[in-house]
């Protein structure tokens, strides 16, 4: 049978599976799939979107039989561009499995646990949880446009909190192939849900399972190591990053190398008392020893400590301001639906060759300048006065433990603080969390007079003391502005560099790793490899671990995109 006759035969299967209605062949109706939120792309064969956890497993059979390479995909709301297909230069077809229509959460053990199905979301976590007075393990950050659950495990995402650290399990759900390429189903959630793949799948959404069905063994359901971790400031090594093989196993960190149908994982109590503090300073230094005070001493280790530096606190109140007004004024729910929107804009304009790109992102900028100015009146005072600004979120004893730190620590130190009301304190970190997409939007917005943009997800060592970047005049001098944000406590940083015309984005990209090669950094951070990153060696061993045939996500991490791993072209 010729290939593309086959091909006709497994998109009517997946057809006859899903429905007519739930798969895509259009090239521009499947741009929304085939395409990173930032970052890659490249053309499949179909997009499938199953209604069900046995509709996947039947879809991934007829794949597999077919010999097809499979995406699985959720939110798609990664930067690296890692659930998307990267170029054309696969040999064979691709087919996306999107999962977002799969989206229940199911408590147990008092809500003190929590079941994710391949589709869930941290937003639709925190509702679920909210009225138990628990808390999913991320709060913040992705959350706000809709970023699953499962993808953050299998990205070993996150990691703001400084208390729970990166997205983490030994208990789950998932499908892998065998070097042989048989595909099989393998339930280590720790839940008895039957023998065959279809009853245990079946069980697992229906709920058929009860409390003398839920085992505890001695498995992890949250990294509860890493607020001991992130307390050893004189260490030389980071305190996380997507290449530790410390917290590779299974779902958590494979990259969508193996089919994800649930996660099981930890919640955590709603603090009882909370208190943001507002930190501005023009010596990066004074920061520097105020995160090695807070994290050795301190009692309570702080809830975050989100870094913002002035130029990047400018470009966010100016290009994130609609972003900003959208998750204050309608809730993080809408912002799915806004991107969804964007998309189809940017669609329909794409095809008319006297409309620029990116049209909904002008739009959206050109309205953003009728709303008035939405920060607080302190934040901008200290915008003018300061160049770092550092937004100190504490918890329980530690709000009285930072109260007391600051006052003294600032009698003698450059520099000066407030506490948020609670209005101030949802602002701050609102207004850092914009900040990514703003600076894609300052990008847009200035594409005419600019290169390229470059962004770096660095992990410094946690002994490093020179925290804040200082470029050689070499390659400062490329560089028209640059961007500078992250997670200061746990030493991620996020810096985002805007070309001046005609540099190599790619060439100076190199440079620039090479040099925290040489500090002993690690990259990525916590956005994963994607296509944008070579995945380092343990991560490409257990890649090929978990998946010998290479059907999953091939060419994950700049690894070989061929069957078997193969090295050479067919």
């Amino acid at each position: 049978m010729s290939e593309p006759v086959a091909h006709i035969e497994l998109i009517n299967d997946l057809t006859t599976l899903v429905g007519s209605s739930y798969i895509l062949t259009n090239e521009t109706k499947m741009e929304p799939y085939s395409k990173g939120f930032r970052f890659g792309s490249g053309s499949a064969l179909a997009v499938i979107r199953p209604g069900s956890l046995v509709e996947i497993w039947q879809v991934l059979q007829a794949c597999v039989e077919a010999d097809v390479a499979i995406i699985m995909q959720a939110a798609n709301t990664g930067l690296t561009g890692g659930s998307t297909p990267d170029g054309d230069d696969y040999d064979r077809p691709i087919v996306i499995v999107n999962t977002m229509r799969i989206d229940q959460i199911q408590l147990i053990d008092d809500a003190r646990q929590i079941v994710g199905l391949p589709g869930s979301t941290l937003f639709g976590l925190e509702e679920v949880l909210a009225p138990y007075g628990r808390e999913p393990h991320s709060v913040i950050g992705s959350s706000c446009i809709g970023a699953s659950i499962v993808g953050g495990v299998c990205n070993n995402s996150g990691g703001a909190l400084v208390q729970r650290g990166p997205a983490y399990t030994e208990l789950s759900l998932f499908a892998e192939i065998h070097g042989d390429g048989t595909l099989m189903l393998v339930n280590n959630l720790g839940i008895d849900l039957g023998t065959t793949p279809e009853e245990i799948l079946s069980n697992l959404e229906q709920q058929r399972y009860g409390g003398a069905d839920i085992q505890h063994p001695e498995k992890r359901a949250s990294d509860n190591e890493y607020h001991e971790r992130v307390r050893q400031i004189d260490a030389d090594t980071p305190s996380r990053f997507n290449n530790d093989g410390r917290r590779l196993y299974e779902s958590s960190g494979c990259a969508g190398k193996l089919a994800v149908f649930a996660v099981r994982l930890d919640t955590y109590p709603i603090a009882n008392k909370q208190q943001v503090f507002y930190v501005g300073t023009n010596d990066a230094q004074v920061l520097a020893k105020m995160r090695r005070d807070i994290l050795s001493t301190f009692k309570t280790l702080p809830v975050s400590g989100e870094y913002l530096h002035r130029d990047c606190y400018e470009v966010s109140k100016k290009y994130g301001k609609d972003s900003f007004i959208v998750i204050d004024k309608l809730g993080s729910k809408y912002i799915p639906k806004m991107f969804s929107l964007k998309r189809t804009v940017d669609r329909i304009a794409d095809k008319l060759p006297f409309l620029p790109k990116k049209m909904s992102d002008r739009i959206m900028q050109y309205m953003s300048y009728l709303w008035p100015n939405h920060l607080s009146e302190r934040m901008e005072d200290y915008h003018q006065q300061y160049q770092h600004h550092w937004i100190l979120e504490m918890n329980n004893d530690g709000v009285d433990e930072a109260r007391a730190y600051l006052a003294e620590f600032f009698e003698s130190k450059e520099g000066d603080y407030f506490e948020c009301t609670p209005e101030e304190g949802e602002k701050a970190i609102l207004h850092r969390f914009v900040a990514g997409g703003a600076i894609g939007r300052y990008h847009i917005m200035n594409s005419d007079r600019v290169g390229a943009m470059m962004t770096v997800d660095i992990a410094l060592r946690r002994n490093d003391e020179k925290w804040f970047e200082e470029l050689p005049a070499e390659i400062d001098e490329l560089i028209d502005a640059k961007f500078y944000y992250g997670h200061l406590f746990c030493h991620v940083m996020h810096q985002n560099y805007v070309l001046k015309q005609g540099v190599d984005a790619k060439q100076l990209k190199q440079r620039i790793l090479a040099s925290f090669d040489a500090r002993g950094a690690e990259y990525p951070a916590e956005h994963n490899v994607g296509h944008e990153y070579a995945a380092k060696e343990t991560l490409r061993s257990f890649y090929r671990q978990l998946d010998p045939t290479n059907t999953f996500n091939p060419g994950i991490g700049k690894t070989s995109k061929l069957r078997h791993w193969s090295v050479k072209q067919p």
